[in-house]
């Protein structure tokens, strides 16, 4: 991976998809991986763009919402996945030099079954390809449900809530257009962008702001192998605990399954998931489209028959690397 981010020779690719494949599957695994990372499996390390781009900070003081405590942090964990958020922030990516501005803006959410934020295969390397097609990336780094925020369940939405709010009041001074922002979210970020795209008219904190109550709607939302339902059935056990808790009772189960919130003025969505996804079950992409199509809201979904889980931008050789094209494409249809 070259200093800007994107990947130049595919090594990166190479190494981080079948590492944090295995690490999705060990997550959904009896041994979990909540805490800790499989001795053994090796991870790259942080690009130094990462540090080297514009940080936004989400609020300028307080937080909605109180009890972060930090956690232990094996010496060894991999930077990639980032725990302890105790500032939720947005790093930004523009487009690369020589490619010009579509105009347009993607708020990525990286996945971790909300208990890290993955931030290279589903964030430094997803604004690497969608910056080729002229868009200006926002890699969202959220709270995490699990850290002692109260109240829990809600925290990592009101960070993507408020992301769409900041994005669009800074649009006019970037060049940016305040209609155009897209959502992309990744395993347990796509719940979070499910769950945007189904409650971002919600006031689910008292407001920090007057800019909390602006629009916080995006223009499109995509799910990439997103966790949508916490039913046991079909829905991903880390994520749900991580979420609310080990034991949510009925009300919680179907209030934060974003397939059960789907309203007439759920955005258009893009969905995407491997057919052989040993982590997150392929029914959950399924329950998605279902409730969008029975609201009678657009939707495209892609069903590919490999790519496992945590494909991020693609894999080299397989069909699934198509995905971003596809979603850029389909994305220019709901847009005036």
């Amino acid at each position: 991976m070259d200093e800007s981010g994107n990947s130049a020779s595919g090594w990166t690719r190479r190494a981080v998809l079948p590492a944090l494949t295995l690490a999705a599957a060990a997550l959904n695994s009896n041994h979990g991986m909540s805490q800790t990372i499989p001795r053994g499996l090796k991870l790259p390390p942080l690009p130094t763009s990462w540090n080297r781009v514009e940080r936004i900070p989400l609020w300028p003081g307080a937080l909605p919402g109180t009890g972060f405590r930090a956690s232990p942090v094996p010496p060894d964990f991999p930077d990639i996945l980032v725990r302890n958020v105790a500032r939720p922030e947005l790093r930004v990516f523009p487009p690369p030099a020589g490619t010009p501005s579509n105009g347009l803006s993607l708020l990525v959410l990286p996945g971790g079954a909300y208990s890290w934020v993955s931030i290279l295969n589903e964030g430094i390397e997803i604004a690497g390809r969608f910056g080729t097609m002229g868009y200006t990336t926002f890699v969202l780094v959220y709270r995490l449900p699990g850290e002692g925020w109260s109240p829990r369940a809600d925290v990592s939405l009101a960070d993507a809530r408020r992301a769409v709010q900041v994005i669009r009041r800074q649009a006019p001074l970037r060049h940016l257009r305040t209609d155009g922002i897209l959502v992309a979210g990744f395993s347990a970020g796509g719940h979070l962008a499910a769950s945007l795209a189904t409650r971002y008219k919600q006031k689910i904190y008292p407001a920090i702001d007057a800019l909390d109550d602006t629009d916080a709607r995006p223009a499109v939302v995509g799910a990439i192998y997103p966790v949508i339902s916490l039913s046991p059935d079909i829905g991903h056990h880390d994520s749900t605990s991580n979420l609310v808790g080990p034991n949510p009772d009925a009300e919680a189960i179907a209030r934060h399954s974003p397939a059960l919130q789907v309203s007439t003025e759920t955005p258009p969505m893009f969905l995407a998931h491997a057919v052989d996804d040993a982590a997150v079950n392929p029914a959950n992409t399924l329950a998605m489209m279902q409730a969008l199509m029975t609201a009678k809201r657009p939707v495209e979904a892609h069903f590919f028959e490999k790519g496992g889980h945590a494909f991020g931008a693609g894999r080299a050789g397989q069909p699934n690397r198509a995905w971003p094209d596809l979603f850029h494409a389909w994305a220019q249809t709901h847009l005036a």
